[in-house]
């Protein structure tokens, strides 16, 4: 059983560490919910087949299936991906599981947020609410629990001190009405073992999480950070990225260093067709998926697994760029493709499908 601390990260030394620092594995969910997925989730599971079998090349990733789709998702995985029985209302893995985090001695734990389905997005989200306990449980890993309604992709971290968020996501008063943007930080930085809170404003036009920092900007490493980047001036993404770069360039990291900022372009607009919407079931939920809904579609938001980079194939006109640009800004990592749309259609992408439990690290010598 893993067991509930009542402490927090910062005091016991434990910090939520980079996502390009080495995984022991990656967690996945296996969509099902037909009101999210078209065509019964058929083409979702499919796409999430493939990028099972791509991270699996490079680490070891567990995917969790309800009992009803276990023998399904057994079937359509590679042998080399473990398939656990772990029921969940969606594949939202990012948001829904715990955020691991390390400390010197080579110990890893992980906390569970608190959980509403981004805002009360969906109703029924109990299952949901319990995947990052059982992932804990599953991995031994003992559990701090946050009293922050938040998910993992509103976090992303230089792992050196510094986190990266935005105001959109954070303090969105359906998800924290009574906090402020001071108490939020404190407890940004006691959960996340950070201190440096650099808070951006928006995150991508139409994103239904109401702006999670992972479709936007996320750290190539520490003092560089990668942004969604679009020179339209009739989209309004445009100021959204414009709005996004002032912050960061005036902006320092947890160590006192400026931030170089690398921009990546950005797929679309893109919309959903007529034919996608008709293949979901109508939601008993709050959104109403239709015909020409732009879709939050980004580059930022890909999978980084050891020695690799995991990016979204999005748009046949910008897809060629943007692994250009993330090849100067990865070197050494090898730059792998996947088709996305299927994942996007369903509103998100490989990072919200993907969750990095960190490898142990080595025991700091005093």
């Amino acid at each position: 059983m893993s067991r509930t601390l009542t402490s927090t990260p910062a005091s016991d030394g434990f910090w939520m560490p980079s996502e390009l620092d080495p995984h022991a594995g990656c967690w996945m969910l296996w969509p099902e919910r037909p009101d999210n997925w078209r065509r019964g989730a058929v083409p979702a599971q499919q796409a999430f087949a493939t990028v099972a079998a791509a991270i699996a090349r490079f680490e070891p990733v567990t995917v969790g299936a309800s009992a009803l789709q276990y023998a399904r998702a057994r079937q359509s995985l590679p042998a080399a991906v473990r398939v656990v029985e772990l029921s969940s209302d969606d594949a939202w893995m990012r948001d829904v599981g715990p955020t691991f985090l390390i400390n010197g001695r080579g110990g890893v734990r992980g906390v569970q947020w608190r959980f509403n389905a981004w805002g009360g997005l969906y109703r029924d989200y109990a299952r949901d609410a319990q995947v990052a306990q059982k992932v804990l449980e599953l991995t031994g890993c003992e559990r701090y629990r946050a009293p922050l309604v938040t998910e993992g992709g509103a976090l992303h971290v230089d792992g050196q001190g510094t986190a990266l968020v935005t105001e959109q996501s954070l303090l969105d008063r359906r998800r924290n009405p009574s906090l402020s943007r001071v108490r939020t930080e404190r407890l940004l930085e006691r959960y996340l073992g950070v201190s440096r809170v650099i808070w951006l404003a928006e995150g991508v036009v139409e994103d239904e999480t109401a702006g999670h920092i992972d479709n936007l900007a996320c750290f190539a490493r520490p003092g560089e950070v990668c942004l969604t980047w679009t020179d339209d001036p009739r989209d309004p993404q445009q100021r959204v990225c414009r709005a996004a770069l002032e912050r960061l360039l005036a902006a320092r990291d947890a160590r006192g260093r400026r931030l170089r900022v690398h921009r990546i372009p950005s797929p679309g607009p893109l919309y959903m067709t007529r034919r996608e919407a008709r293949g979901i079931l109508p939601r008993p939920g709050i959104r109403a998926l239709r015909p020409g809904q732009r879709l939050a579609a980004s580059y930022i938001n890909f999978y980084a697994p050891n020695g690799a980079l995991l990016l979204p194939l999005l748009d046949a006109r910008t897809d060629a760029a943007a692994r250009r640009a993330l090849r100067q800004v990865f070197p050494g990592r090898r730059i792998l493709t996947v088709p996305a749309r299927e994942i996007l259609l369903g509103g998100g992408n490989l990072h919200c499908i993907t969750q990095p439990q960190p490898r142990a690290p080595p025991r700091r010598v005093p």
